[in-house]
């Protein structure tokens, strides 16, 4: 249940919506933050939230408008940090759920972080490179009074690359007068990025979902997944997976659905998903329905497109051994407890998902210092934070009897509150 005591006056939260669930799972972790729970409004309202016009001469000489956000929901543990997807569907609502998501996140894996997040209402198919150019430097230039290295530092998310980024490095550096390097992470190598940041959220699914497979005496030699959603965390995620044995049994995106009990052919599944024909283009695969994706028999199921994928009806359905979360918020809050019934593992997105935040914070550092790491370096050091943060959510999970979701909640809020009780209340 949404607590309306939570909801702020410029949204209403329901149910089904992000910032809903992401109330709801806020809800659950109150009884065990002790003296802390007085503070829990600050966990159910943003900091800060900025909406900004973006005008635009297009190509053909016209004016057309597009809407802007960035969210900062917290920033009591440091700057805030988060993506910037570009998406028709983008709303403020959405935004303040992926910047609260943002902040638990950095607090489980105990990143020098709070919590933030950005958005724009664009569809980048239907706008020109000139003109996508166009609208991200509009929109850094409006979202300017409020990033910065040491304040809020933006990255990719949904629709948007390294050049993105390299468009918002060079037109924040331009305002202020001097190169910044750090007010983005995510950038290209050339112009301050790190090695090994576009495979990294993969990776660290990966990761997890091996030491998950170990907790539960599952043989990744020829285990079967499902992933949804084919950018650069599912596609890498399943490219390691298969490294190690397994079998990606279907795959499903924007363009549709395929599968083969045999296991797919990443390599091809990659260029089909890029191509024309999408998906269905794929030769030597079933092509089946979007509903039918979620009866596909496997024991790893990874959601790595959007929010809200896993709803109560689809969770009663599931054929997996346990999920694995490469998207922010997939899996609706009636469908966790359905899961937990059915005795689904849920290993949530803050810690799942967390490889890609935990690498661009080895960019933010390597930035600073103007000494970059090697590849290996950045793989190993992702290991060493990531791991030993999942063990600290697992180990509390069996103690609490609890799931790893309202574990991870419970370690990230209670850093989240104690450095906000700690840093007391101005003026």
């Amino acid at each position: 249940m949404v607590n309306p005591a939570h909801s702020v006056s410029y949204v209403t939260p329901t149910r089904t919506s992000a910032w809903g669930t992401y109330l709801a799972q806020v809800d659950r972790i109150i009884p065990y933050l002790g003296d802390l729970s007085g503070l829990v409004g600050t966990l159910t309202r943003p900091k800060r939230a900025l909406i900004v016009d973006i005008p635009i001469r297009m190509d053909d000489g016209s004016v057309q408008h597009f809407e802007g956000f960035r969210v900062q929901h917290s920033l009591s543990r440091g700057p805030g940090k988060g993506g910037v997807r570009y998406h028709p569907d983008v709303t403020l609502e959405e935004v303040m759920a992926l910047a609260a998501w943002m902040t638990v996140k950095n607090a489980a894996v105990n990143l020098p972080f709070g919590g933030a997040k950005g958005g724009v209402r664009v569809d980048p198919a239907k706008v020109s490179r000139a003109e996508l150019e166009r609208i991200t430097r509009r929109y850094t230039s409006e979202i300017g009074i409020i990033i910065g290295p040491q304040r809020d530092i933006p990255a990719p998310d949904v629709n948007t690359d390294a050049q993105i980024m390299a468009w918002m490095m060079d037109t924040y550096s331009a305002n202020v007068g001097g190169t910044v390097s750090g007010v983005v992470t995510g950038k290209p190598v050339a112009l301050g990025g790190s090695l090994g940041r576009v495979k990294a959220t993969g990776r660290g699914v990966y990761l997890i979902g091996c030491d998950v497979a170990k907790r539960r005496k599952l043989s990744l030699g020829g285990a079967r997944i499902a992933v949804q959603g084919f950018g650069n965390v599912g596609s890498v995620a399943a490219e390691l997976f298969v490294q190690a044995g397994a079998r990606i049994v279907a795959v499903q995106d924007h363009t549709g659905t395929v599968y083969n009990a045999k296991g797919l052919d990443v390599a091809k599944v990659v260029t089909a998903s890029r191509s024309t024909g999408g998906l269905p283009s794929l030769a030597g695969a079933d092509v089946i329905s979007g509903d039918d994706f979620w009866n596909v028999e496997s024991d790893v199921l990874i959601p790595a497109a959007l929010e809200g994928q896993i709803t109560a009806e689809r969770a009663r359905k599931l054929k997996t051994g346990f999920v694995i979360e490469g998207a922010n918020g997939p899996t609706m809050p009636e469908a966790d407890e359905i899961l937990e019934d059915r005795g689904i593992t849920v290993v949530p997105d803050v810690i799942a998902n967390a490889g890609g935040v935990t690498v661009s914070y080895f960019e933010w550092v390597q930035d600073f210092s103007s000494f970059f790491w090697t590849e290996e370096e950045i793989e190993r050091r992702l290991e060493n934070i990531l791991l030993p943060a999942f063990h600290n959510i697992w180990d509390l999970h069996l103690e609490q009897k609890v799931t790893l979701r309202t574990a991870a909640f419970i370690i990230a809020c209670r850093r989240v509150l104690q450095a906000r009780s700690l840093r007391g209340i101005y003026p």
